[in-house]
């Protein structure tokens, strides 16, 4: 009896000191089981295993929650952030059209008809104003009144070398308008807004008409009329190209304008004294009309195509 409990408590010690799988203890912690049946301490093992497996596995847990946690909180910041996007892209399409829209509401382009027939009344009374301007003076002079007739002091002669004169007025005003255009926005703009109004619904024939009409009455009137009634110097030649510069404001036109349409209206003064004949201004003036409107309407990226 008391070998077998001897070998009973060396098999047991040895068990307690004996590296088993389900038992990875030192041999001073299997000391502390000696005497206990070796079912007690199986049971004392798989215990401390269960536990151990599964608090690993409630790390894993934790650790895989945390990750599908952040994983969502991602997904949510990024669906926030393309929201964000897509509304600014709307938001900025919409102010790009309101801007549109605005920008087209400021030149309104009005029909053929009413250009053609604004064109033809308005130059139509300006070339009666000249005319009559023209005939009274002339009566007034012959019934000895102290007025200078303007028939007398400008005709319509025209002779062969006013042809040099008018092709180079042509070239040089064309030249200047081509290089301001260019050289100065705030021409180029007014140029842009007046073109867009008078040439935008017109046929390409309907130029002539408006190139034509108001550089024949506007010389009428201007260098006609105006020019010989107050007699012909320098100081007359400009105070009339300032009128003709103040009357071109409006209609999108801007001071530029103004100071561009006084700077033609001197050169076709000085053209009117050098060939006494209004045809000059008329033609040079006409022609310039045309060649603008031309280059407008194949360079322009508003021109009608």
């Amino acid at each position: 009896m008391g070998l077998n409990a001897t070998n009973n408590c060396s098999t047991i010690w040895n068990y307690g000191s004996t590296t088993h799988p389900l038992w990875p203890v030192s041999t001073s912690m299997g000391a502390k089981f000696i005497g206990l049946p070796s079912g007690a301490k199986l049971h004392c093992a798989l215990k401390f295993r269960t536990r151990a497996f599964a608090s690993r596995k409630s790390v894993k847990r934790i650790k895989r929650e945390k990750q599908l946690r952040l994983a969502e909180e991602a997904n949510v910041v990024a669906d926030s952030s393309t929201t964000t996007n897509v509304d600014y892209v709307k938001d900025g399409n919409k102010a790009s059209s309101a801007d549109n829209l605005a920008s087209k509401k400021l030149v309104a382009i009005p029909s053929r008809n009413s250009v053609l027939q604004a064109c033809t009344v308005t130059c139509g009374l300006i070339a009666a104003l000249g005319v009559i301007i023209r005939q009274v003076s002339h009566v007034a002079s012959v019934e000895g009144l102290p007025v200078l007739d303007c028939s007398a002091e400008v005709s319509f002669s025209f002779e062969l070398w006013h042809l040099g004169l008018v092709a180079g007025l042509v070239i040089l005003i064309s030249s200047c308008r081509c290089l301001l255009l260019n050289a100065w926005p705030d021409f180029a703009e007014s140029s842009e807004a007046a073109n867009q109004q008078a040439l935008t619904s017109l046929e390409p024939l309907d130029y002539l008409v408006v190139a034509f009409l108001p550089g024949i009455s506007e010389e009428l009137l201007f260098r006609g009329a105006l020019l010989p009634l107050f007699g012909i110097n320098e100081t007359t030649v400009l105070a009339v190209a300032i009128i003709f510069g103040i009357l071109h404001l409006g209609s999108g036109r801007k001071y530029s304008f103004v100071i561009w349409a006084t700077f033609v209206g001197l050169i076709y003064g000085y053209a009117t004294i050098v060939s006494k004949s209004i045809v000059v201004a008329m033609a040079s003036h006409a022609l310039n009309n045309l060649v603008g409107g031309i280059l407008w309407r194949y360079t322009s990226k508003s021109a009608p195509e």
